[in-house]
């Protein structure tokens, strides 16, 4: 679907580009066709490869219609609203959201369903969510509920608003030593009898996280649980009329979710099984190349690292180390640093940069290991993957789309 995209215009100002003195709309600068080495082009400069986020889309949405998941990508991985109807075109249910301020600008973009992956307390965000979805009776929201304190906010907001159209809410279940949500399915129903109590509140169901667990056994005996609640709920008619929603899903065990909560196991009542993976859209080199469920069940699909860090080499001191011009406000380093692919000289030669080391990261430098590997001198540019991509995309507010040639086709705009 398309989404309603301001123009966006690039200057000097953007991160990456070389525009000392002039302005241009963002689509005059990609209708140019560049290339990123001999092109307006600074360093570093992180690219998206297209081909490699178009087979990423239809592999997990062919794997969510295989297993009978709706999919609600996490759009926090990019905010980026290109990428969104990229998503929204290849069936996905709706986009999930972390944050207020990431459902409003979701919103504005046109995002008909939002998916609040969170908490929601904020009496100003709250008024605007009731308010917008009285507006526009189209428009589908459901956010998280782990607490009566959360009730009590929703209940001021709703006081505050006038509509008919009930607000909707799915109560979080957590795990011990987990994030958010209550941590029994006791807890679990006596929060929905608490919100059945509430006007213009209807629970639609419930939703966790199994990301932050270690094993698949942890994943799937915590997704059972959640099972357990949604029959609870059923069981005790405390979920509204129509489809009971049960959401979860990282990145790393989104096949564990298709055990355990796939097909219809609701023997009285619709099911909509909403899976909120994120990260797969860039996948990685590093945390999601070892973690990706894909690892586990062949013959379903693989993901492509979509995203890599252009950096120019500006030192080489002493032996077996070169300094390069790419640090913490470039690159990811919570899910571990970035990692050497590709040297390209200054004659456009290229070989691998696998056998090199990032050992370690300051603001603006990269401090690499180079004993053992091919020579490395000051001005060669090596292109580096990176490791967990939901950290870089908000160091960039526009990142350029690369063909395999590296010849740019579109500049993607985050909005953080």
């Amino acid at each position: 679907m398309a989404l309603s995209v301001p123009e966006e215009y690039v200057d000097r100002r953007t991160k990456g580009l070389w525009l000392p003195s002039s302005r241009m709309p963002a689509a005059e600068f990609a209708a140019a066709g560049y290339d990123i080495f001999t092109g307006p082009f600074t360093w570093p400069l992180l690219v998206l490869k297209r081909d490699a986020v178009a087979h990423n889309v239809s592999t997990m949405a062919d794997y969510t219609a295989r297993h009978g998941l709706a999919f609600a990508p996490h759009g926090k991985t990019t905010m980026a609203p290109r990428l969104f109807e990229q998503q929204l075109d290849a069936g996905a249910w709706g986009i999930t959201v972390a944050a207020a301020s990431q459902a409003m600008a979701a919103r504005s973009f046109g995002v008909p369903r939002l998916f609040l992956a969170n908490e929601l307390l904020d009496p100003l965000a709250l008024r605007w969510v009731i308010a917008e979805r009285e507006r526009d009776p189209s428009f589908d929201f459901l956010f998280y509920v782990d607490s009566t304190d959360g009730l009590a906010a929703i209940a001021a907001a709703l006081d505050e608003v006038t509509g008919e159209r009930p607000l909707e809410v799915v109560v979080e279940l957590g795990h011990a030593h987990g994030r958010t949500g209550v941590r029994t399915v006791a807890e679990v129903v006596s929060l929905a009898r608490e919100a059945a109590r509430i006007p213009r509140l209807a629970v639609a169901g419930v939703s966790g996280y199994e990301g932050g667990l270690s094993t698949v056994e942890e994943a799937r005996a915590y997704l059972g649980t959640l099972r357990e609640a949604a029959e609870a709920l059923v069981a005790f008619d405390l979920v509204r009329d129509g489809q009971v929603v049960v959401s979860a899903g990282g990145s790393a065990y989104f096949d564990t979710v298709a055990e355990v909560l796939g097909g219809q196991w609701l023997a009285t009542r619709d099911l909509l099984v909403l899976l909120r993976s994120g990260s797969y859209i860039t996948h990685d080199d590093g945390f999601y190349r070892e973690k990706t469920p894909f690892n586990r069940i062949g013959g379903e699909g693989e993901l492509i690292p979509a995203l890599e860090v252009w950096a120019q080499v500006t030192s080489t001191p002493e032996p077996g180390l070169a300094l390069v011009a790419m640090g913490k406000r470039d690159a990811p380093y919570d899910e571990g640093l970035p990692v050497p692919k590709t040297i390209r000289r200054a004659d456009g030669s290229v070989d691998s940069a696998e056998a090199l080391t990032v050992l370690r990261f300051n603001d603006q430098h990269a401090y690499l290991d180079t004993a053992g590997g091919p020579e490395v001198r000051p001005g060669d540019l090596i292109a580096f993957g990176i490791s967990h991509p939901c950290t870089a995309f908000d160091k960039w507010r526009v990142v350029p789309m690369v063909d395999a040639d590296y010849r740019v086709v579109d500049l993607i705009h985050t909005y953080f």
